[in-house]
């Protein structure tokens, strides 16, 4: 999982979706406290993927990116 920070409005869809996952810092731009989240909230983090609004959150190795 990939998480462009540059890119990052602060919606908080991710952490809505995945909070175990995803914080936003004092900016409110994302922040990715498990970078390896483990197949247990792939669901979670594909769910996340899809509903970041900017598109900052892409999925990567095996996986396609959810769009």
């Amino acid at each position: 999982m990939r998480a462009d920070r540059d890119v990052c409005i602060g919606a908080g869809m991710c952490v809505l979706t995945a909070e175990e996952v995803f914080d936003q810092d004092d900016e409110g731009v994302v922040v990715v406290l498990m970078p390896e989240p483990g197949a247990g909230r792939a669901e979670a983090v594909g769910r996340a993927v899809a509903a970041c609004p900017s598109g900052a959150l892409s999925l990567e190795g095996d996986q396609p990116p959810v769009r």
